[in-house]
């Protein structure tokens, strides 16, 4: 007779692992703790279930890197927007607690008023305004300049703090449109 205690205690994780996942519900909020933060998230072990916080799911705002919110072995709060129980992997969001800055963005943001932010991104079709953490609203490269503009960077650079006149506002689709001509004099 050979007896093996690892045997015995693997097998007790794993039915309390079990156990654990059908107690998980999409919808809950959970304590966790941070065990592992890579380039793309983070994983949180939840009591014996690790999930999968993902880059996106951190914050409303811009996230370059997870370890600029969060850092190994720090207990937070995380509420489960995914379970699947055939491979048993469980998706965690933080986003999914705070409220959203779009919720209040057509009152805040009205059309045709004039607001300041600082350029964030620059491509070839545009500039991508941050009025707050979370908004940011897109100033079209027809929208930069009465004259004829070639490249972006000609009006604008990243970084810069600009004024703009609010041409839409979609908060559905989390989607500002600004005109950066609309507050010049032709």
């Amino acid at each position: 007779l050979v007896v093996s205690r690892r045997a015995v205690l693997e097998r007790e994780k794993e039915q309390s692992k079990e156990q654990l996942i059908a107690e998980l519900a999409v919808g809950q909020t959970r304590e966790g703790i941070v065990r592992d933060v890579r380039d793309f998230g983070a994983f949180v072990d939840l009591g014996g279930v690790d999930g999968l916080l993902h880059v996106s799911q951190l914050s409303w705002a811009r996230v370059n890197h997870p370890n600029e919110l969060l850092q190994n072995g720090q207990s937070i709060t995380v509420k489960i927007i995914k379970i699947d129980p055939a491979s048993r992997k469980v998706s965690l969001s933080l986003k999914e607690l705070m409220e959203s800055p779009w919720s209040r963005a057509t009152a805040q943001y009205a059309i045709g008023s004039i607001v300041s932010g600082q350029v964030s991104k620059i491509m070839e079709f545009g500039a991508f305004v941050r009025l707050e953490p979370g908004v940011e609203g897109l100033v079209h490269i027809s929208e930069l300049s009465y004259k004829r503009v070639g490249r972006v960077n000609e009006v604008v650079t990243e970084g810069q703090e600009v004024e703009a006149k609010v041409l839409s506002v979609d908060p559905s689709n989390q989607r500002i449109s600004l005109s950066i001509k609309g507050t010049q004099a032709r």
